[in-house]
């Protein structure tokens, strides 16, 4: 959700060219109108205002699906006025077709089901909710142990590396769990499971490890983190267990590495969230949560009600919402099969070769991303004495691209990097033309003056001794010249965000 804020005074009126054939007089931008328009008038004012917008499918900062299949768009419009939560007027939706989906994440998360055994999971509005659901359970599990036991069970904590997406914060401090964060280091940008499970206590309701790390798209070694908590609970009589985060990784690693075991073949994997709207390759706004077994999710956190019909389980965040995702998804699993998906990840990783190999022959930058997980290309800049990973993405946008700079989170912090996610809809061609033109900011670069670089790369501090104000040049290390570097160009592209008003 974007937080919205207040425009000012001489931004408060929306105008249209093509809508003046009907709408002469501006209409109010943060108040409800006091008259109708024709539809023509809305369609037009609206379309033009999302013209602004970039390509999502140049948008290469995003994991999200942005293209599907003719057939499957259309499905998803036929059911759009369709309630998912209405389980007694949509039972194919909401019951059928959710039940199919589950079955189908679990069996291929290797789920150790019977053979007339149904899997335990829901759909979701993306991992975050998923992720959410998964938290609460594992919470509930450890307070009413330690309720039975007659221990304290205030202060819960859980242990994650630094590199978790922002919805583990959210989850840790919407619900009061304290975030035990092992802390990255330059050249390794995950969870170190080691440290992971050095920070282990009585208190800690879960470990979470990441199969597809936002950063570098790498895995982090469930097998490892499994085999070392085994021994740390049998060795205090514990039970604590693990809970993977497969957002971008649990629709690749079935299909490229399929002898990885990260999944529930490992006996402390207790639940499992994975993405449908990245590589499950449905449009945004669905995500999965599967348990191991019915005893993983507390049952005084499912929600019983009749007011729609009839007696109905639930256990989400949400309520009400479109059904159309579920439809989709179920849409790709059975169009696709193992095959097509196979298929689709691996041409994904082929293209993500050819993109790094053509910005290694460059000779410009280092490659921080992984050959095995998530396909995409991190990038940082070899020499970023004169220009920044933050001028590249800066100037990209003049060619349509999306790529987003940032920096590393701690203790890696002054490392910044590009990165650039392959889709199903990222051709060949398109990686190919990519680096033709990152080449091209490359030269333009070169040609420019070092704008923020002349002005931070040497410290002026004034000395006020014997009355006299001498100017003393400092020399700076190349770490903190590095991060003032950073900081510059920031604030410098914080500032034109500030300037862009809406047109």
């Amino acid at each position: 959700m974007v937080l919205s804020h207040a425009a000012s005074d001489t931004d408060v009126s929306v105008h249209s060219t093509f809508a003046s054939r009907y709408v002469r007089t501006s209409l109010p931008r943060f108040k409800m109108p006091g008259n109708s328009i024709p539809k023509e008038a809305a369609y037009q004012i609206i379309n033009d205002e999302l013209m602004l917008d970039g390509n999502p499918r140049l948008n290469l900062a995003s994991f999200v699906t942005t293209w599907m299949e003719p057939e499957c768009d259309k499905l998803i419009m036929e059911s759009i006025n369709k309630n998912y939560v209405d389980m007694d007027e949509y039972p194919s939706i909401t019951i059928e077709l959710q039940n199919r989906c589950v079955n189908m994440i679990a069996n291929l998360f290797n789920a150790p089901l019977g053979e007339t055994e149904t899997a335990v999971g829901v759909g979701t509005v993306g991992s975050s909710e998923a992720i959410m659901l998964a938290g609460l359970a594992f919470k509930r599990k450890w307070q009413n142990k330690r309720k039975a036991e007659g221990k304290p069970f205030d202060k819960p904590n859980i242990v994650t590396g630094a590199n978790v997406q922002v919805c583990w914060e959210k989850f840790a401090r919407y619900f009061e769990v304290e975030l035990k964060e092992v802390k990255l280091s330059e050249g390794y940008y995950v969870m170190d499971p080691e440290k992971a499970v050095e920070m282990v206590d009585e208190n800690t309701i879960c470990v979470a490890a990441i199969l597809g790390s936002t950063l570098n798209g790498e895995f982090e070694d469930v097998k490892l983190l499994n085999d070392l908590l085994v021994l740390k609970n049998k060795e205090n009589g514990w039970d604590t267990p693990i809970h993977v985060d497969a957002a971008s990784g649990g629709f690749l690693a079935p299909f490229l590495y399929p002898e990885l075991e990260w999944d529930f073949r490992l006996p402390l994997v207790k639940s499992i969230n994975v993405s449908g709207h990245k590589y499950g390759l449905v449009y945004a706004g669905i995500g999965w949560v599967v348990w191991r077994t019915k005893e993983d999710l507390p049952e005084e956190l499912i929600f019983h009600i009749n007011y729609l019909g009839t007696d109905q389980p639930t256990f989400t965040l949400n309520f009400s919402k479109g059904s159309s995702q579920v439809i989709a998804q179920y849409y790709q699993l059975i169009r696709l099969g193992h095959e097509g998906y196979r298929n689709v990840m691996e041409n994904c990783r082929e293209n993500m070769i050819v993109l790094r190999e053509g910005l290694e022959k460059t000779d410009r930058f280092n490659i921080v991303s992984q050959d095995e997980g998530v396909p995409l290309v991190a990038f940082s800049l070899k020499d970023s004495s004169s220009h920044t990973e933050f001028e590249i993405s800066d100037m990209l946008r003049r060619y349509g691209w999306t790529v987003p700079a940032y920096s590393m989170p701690p203790n890696a912090q002054h490392i910044t990097v590009l990165r650039v996610v392959i889709r199903e809809d990222f051709s060949r061609t398109l990686a190919e033309r990519l680096v033709i033109d990152i080449e091209k900011v490359m030269r333009e670069l070169d040609e420019l003056p070092s704008r923020v670089v002349k002005k931070i790369s040497l410290g002026e501090e004034k000395s006020e001794a014997n009355g006299d104000n001498l100017m003393v040049t400092v020399k700076k290390s190349d770490l903190e010249r590095q991060r003032e570097i950073i900081n510059g160009w920031k604030k410098l592209v914080s500032d034109r965000k500030k300037t862009n008003g809406i047109c």
